[in-house]
């Protein structure tokens, strides 16, 4: 397994994030343990989840199931570098989704108890709250920080001035800020190239990509004939938007000689200040087949095929370059 620094933190985490949005609604809880265990075997360290996940309001299953996990013993959590996120509606009433200090303390709360720890590595906010402003929630993160019960903050679905908001907030504050932030990018959406990040960049943030394989268009959807997830409406209507290029890209991953899925993966390594991509297996067989990604290399020449196959959707260059004189 390769490691690397999250931003410009001290932490140090695996260059593959274990993403857990499955866990509950498509694995199995002695399942998800499974995959966990195996997880730590093969030296993947940093774990992702939400208090959301599970997808049953309120419940947090996603959560509860890493929580047990921990409570096995045989130091899973101390070796588990565990990030989880807020925002999401928790219930009915009003404060109990977004970013206000009540909502942050509370919804914190409530995660360490559902994770059965005493404290959280990465705490992300799971999108932008346009309405709280952001000395309320530095507040309120730095009495969590202070607390213990979180060491880092993230932030995730942030555009590229929110993030230079937050931290120039953080900075008024004296505070270390925002040490990455989790956005969609892989080979067929590429928007965050504009200004997300070279924000992240300049700010000194860690880029922690969800969806690298756009939601299974990229790991041999054409091949593996619509099996899985891929069978799903919205993936049909995605395939009808991208078939060219999603053609294209498996012809590509065919005369390279590697799976769709890792080289989806692979590419996403490459970027510039990429931390790591999140990968969501389902079964043990999809989380041990992801660990090839890390070995694959590019060709100055395979990178501009496949900057081909993106086409219109690369920016080619940042904002305003990309668009401008």
């Amino acid at each position: 397994m390769e490691y690397t620094q999250l931003g410009r933190s001290g932490l140090s985490v695996s260059r593959l994030v274990l993403g857990t949005m499955n866990f509950g609604p498509e694995t199995s809880e002695p399942d998800s343990h499974a995959i966990m265990d195996k997880g730590h075997e093969l030296g993947i360290n940093f774990f992702d989840t939400a208090n959301v996940y599970g997808w049953k309001k309120g419940e947090g299953v996603t959560e509860k199931i890493i929580g047990n996990w921990f409570a096995q013993g045989g130091q899973r959590r101390e070796k588990t570098i565990l990030a989880t996120k807020l925002y999401g509606s928790m219930s009915d009433w009003p404060n109990d989704t977004f970013l206000s200090a009540r909502n942050i303390r509370k919804a914190c709360d409530d995660s360490l108890k559902r994770l059965q720890t005493d404290y959280i590595d990465l705490y992300q906010m799971h999108h932008v709250d346009l309405n709280t402003p952001w000395d309320e929630i530095w507040e309120a993160f730095s009495v969590l920080r202070q607390q213990g019960k979180v060491l880092y903050f993230g932030s995730s679905n942030h555009a590229g001035w929110h993030i230079a908001q937050a931290q120039e907030a953080a900075k008024q504050r004296h505070l270390l800020g925002l040490v990455c932030e989790q956005s969609i990018y892989n080979l067929l959406e590429r928007t965050v190239e504009l200004e997300v990040l070279p924000a992240a960049r300049a700010y000194g943030l860690g880029v922690i990509p969800w969806s690298p394989l756009m939601g299974g268009l990229l790991g041999g959807i054409l091949q593996k004939g619509g099996e899985g997830r891929s069978s799903s409406s919205t993936a049909r209507e995605r395939m009808n938007k991208y078939r060219p290029k999603v053609e294209a890209y498996e012809k590509f991953c065919a005369d390279f000689g590697e799976d769709a899925a890792n080289v989806g993966l692979a590419w996403v390594l490459h970027q510039p200040g990429v931390t790591g991509p999140i990968i969501g297996p389902r079964t043990l067989e999809q989380l041990t087949g992801s660990v090839r990604a890390l070995e694959i290399k590019f060709s100055d020449d395979d990178l501009s095929r496949l900057d081909d196959i993106s086409g219109a959707t690369s920016p080619g260059k940042p904002a305003p370059e990309a668009y401008a004189w």
